[in-house]
């Protein structure tokens, strides 16, 4: 079955819920005004249960099927968060709070899974319950990890769990997915050196924490190419430097650095963690500084079960026809990890069209991935829990 023709007359509403979403971006643990929008919709929608508040600024919503002979239950998930960016996009329905941005395009999975709940409602044709769950703070805040600790999934019993997101690139309404890992863990470090500060013109009577630190960067740059295997992936990358002072002439007392580390499997990820430390305290060392290494976990590989990958690809070739099925891992990461470390399930991307990439301030979520994305919703209940 393509795309169900119940999204062609809602298409223009759920536009509507997407524009308004857009238009009112807030950041990580502040959708106050989004999760009210959200519950107001599905409240309005008929679904059979709403509880906000949770993970802070999260909602979650039930609907049941005509029966429940075996008592299945799917988790569904969207993210709400925008991000800290000013847009320029030029959309008539721009942002009306400057310097916040629905960059990534979570304003069109909330509106999906939206129109998803809307369908489900009214035809109700799947045994068994679905779970929606709206989730704050993806984007660097772990919502998806309150989520699971604030025991939602066992809550609802839920026994899998899916989500999407939307990929510029490919073409719009087209999916892709892989078994696997589909994107990387992200760790932040925080290096601070310090050494000796001085006058510039004596820096002999100093000990330089910048001339340490470019080491650092330097050694920092050698764990993907010459500390892990050339078949593994990983990424090493310092991204801010800052020093104690801001002037010409004055050397400083301390610099700190600060980055990212992203890989596709965890022991890498362990190797790269360990090689990271050693290199900034034994470089530090090397130049008569200290080096202090701030290192923290943060999201994990989201990782595709493979039996479960089959059923989400399954539920969009019956919407799109073919589904890349070897769609390659990207190091950008996803706090549906979370979930997804917590149940089986999977995660598929959905075609943007060409155009910016998401967190560019010029970014703009194609609403014609709209009827895909809600029917791929729609399909998967219906296919994992049929009607009896």
């Amino acid at each position: 079955m393509p795309v169900r023709n119940r999204f062609a007359e809602t298409h223009e509403d759920i536009i509507g819920w997407r524009h308004h979403i857009h238009a009112n971006p807030e950041l990580g643990f502040e959708e106050h005004e989004t999760a009210a929008f959200v519950a107001e919709r599905l409240t309005a929608l008929g679904v059979d249960e709403v509880v906000t508040g949770v993970a802070q600024t999260g909602v979650v919503a039930v609907i049941k099927g005509q029966s429940d002979s075996k008592g299945r239950v799917i988790g569904l998930r969207a993210d709400m968060d925008a991000l800290p960016i000013l847009e320029a996009s030029g959309v008539p329905y721009a942002s009306k709070n400057k310097g916040v941005m629905h960059a990534c395009g979570h304003d069109g999975h909330t509106s999906i899974l939206l129109g998803a709940a809307q369908y489900l409602s009214e035809t109700r044709n799947f045994d068994g319950t679905v779970v929606l769950m709206f989730q704050p703070a993806e984007e660097g805040g772990g919502g998806g990890r309150e989520m699971v600790d604030e025991g939602v999934l066992d809550r609802y019993n839920v026994q899998e769990v899916y989500g999407l997101h939307n990929m510029p690139g490919y073409p719009t309404g087209q999916f892709a997915i892989r078994p696997g890992p589909l994107m990387a863990s992200a760790d932040e470090f925080y290096i601070t050196v310090t050494g000796k500060g001085g006058h510039a013109a004596a820096p002999h009577q100093s000990i330089d924490p910048n001339v340490t630190a470019a080491h650092i960067i330097l050694g920092l740059q050698s764990i993907a190419s010459r500390n892990v295997d050339p078949l593994h992936s990983a990424v090493v990358s310092v991204c801010a430097l800052h020093s104690d002072v801001d002037t010409h002439n004055v050397i400083p007392q301390q610099t700190r650095m600060t980055g990212t580390v992203r890989a596709l499997d965890s022991d890498v990820r362990d190797h790269v963690e360990a090689r990271v430390k050693a290199i900034a305290k034994a470089t530090a060392e090397a130049y008569d500084c200290v080096a202090e290494v701030d290192y923290r976990i943060g999201y994990p590989v989201t990782v595709n079960d493979p039996e479960h990958t089959e059923f989400a690809a399954a539920a969009a070739r019956a919407v799109a026809g073919e589904v890349d099925m070897d769609t390659p891992p990207i190091m950008a990461a996803e706090d549906f990890s979370f979930m997804l470390n917590a149940r089986p399930g999977a995660y598929i991307f959905l075609g943007n069209g060409d155009g910016a990439m998401v967190h560019h301030p010029e970014y703009v979520f194609d609403d014609d991935a709209i009827p895909a994305g809600c029917s791929w919703f729609v399909e998967l209940v219906e296919q994992r829990m049929p009607a009896q």
